[in-house]
């Protein structure tokens, strides 16, 4: 899958732990933990009871820095 948003994401532009998996080619479960954890990645905008969520417009720019080659080259 490219690194633009699809359009059946949700209106809001709003991204929680599986449509990362799916921007970033179906990594685990585990890896999404991993990459949400780290210090540089965007802050979720909500912790709902269903999981942590993400603006998608910064989850997407995040991961196009990173594979810029400004950054590590792991998703």
């Amino acid at each position: 899958m490219s690194i633009s948003i699809r359009q059946d994401l949700g209106d809001a532009g709003l991204v929680g732990a599986h449509e990362i998996r799916e921007l970033f080619g179906f990594i685990s479960r585990q890896r999404v933990f991993q990459i949400t954890s780290r210090p540089d990645f965007p802050r979720p905008v909500a912790d709902l009871a269903q999981g942590k969520v993400w603006l998608a417009s910064e989850v997407v720019a995040w991961q196009a820095h990173r594979r810029s080659g400004r950054g590590d080259p792991r998703p």
